[in-house]
């Protein structure tokens, strides 16, 4: 080595960095970003695959990400289906439990209200597939049906039934039992999707979610007001 000249160590390279900063690294993925590409990634192959049959190392992939960043935020592929139940989901419970909480109207406004955010939500297919992925998924991964249950059902159901209870009172509604009143405003649409996703039975038109859940809401206030009336629009 010719004189005068020193081979650059790792710390004397790093004394030349600036007081305050460190260095950057070249690439930086966007870390909040992450978790949801993370779930798009799952909700793909989970459509396309199926739960059973998609894997972690699959997800990783159509992620381009590694196994082990998955599991930073997902620590089994059960937990990226809460995730994909809790993103997609749980907001459209709690949305309808604070419009029942809320508002102190007239029956049919509420149901109305409910009727038409549900349906435009689920009218979107990344979002319907979700209940679509446990009805299928359900029978061999019952976990999928208990999250479903605390993530949505658990959450909405009671609100609904106190609903039901306060209009049996005022005398809007006729004496029904609310638990089996709510049990009859729901299982339509349960039964719809089931028909398309274990019967393949789709009406023209596909499913039109906010189409039926506005049909079915009709056809629900004609059987439960006390005096039913035929609205004109």
């Amino acid at each position: 080595m010719a004189k005068g000249l020193k081979s650059e160590s790792g710390a004397e390279s790093a004394s030349r960095t600036k007081p305050g900063r460190t260095a950057r690294p070249k690439f930086r993925r966007r870390a909040k970003a992450r978790p949801d590409e993370v779930l798009d990634a799952a909700l793909d192959l989970f459509m396309e695959k199926g739960f059973a049959a998609t894997r972690v190392e699959d997800v990783a992939q159509r992620a381009g990400i590694s196994k082990g960043t998955i599991y930073l935020y997902f620590p089994s592929k059960e937990a990226l289906m809460e995730g994909l139940i809790h993103r997609a989901l749980s907001p459209i419970a709690l949305k309808a439990v604070n419009t029942i909480e809320m508002l102190n109207v007239d029956p049919r406004t509420i149901l109305k209200a409910l009727g038409g955010m549900v349906g435009k939500q689920l009218s979107d297919p990344r979002v319907v597939a979700i209940p679509k992925l446990v009805i299928r998924e359900s029978a061999n991964f019952p976990e999928l049906a208990a999250m479903y249950r605390r993530e949505v059902i658990d959450k909405a159901m009671p609100s609904l039934i106190k609903l039901i209870e306060r209009q049996v009172r005022s005398g809007r509604f006729r004496p029904v039992d609310p638990e089996l009143a709510v049990r009859s405003m729901i299982g339509p649409i349960a039964i719809h999707l089931l028909l398309d996703e274990v019967f393949g039975i789709v009406p023209e038109g596909g499913l039109q979610m906010d189409k039926f859940i506005a049909n079915h809401i009709d056809i629900l206030f004609n059987g439960l007001s006390a005096t039913p009336e035929q609205e004109h629009e």
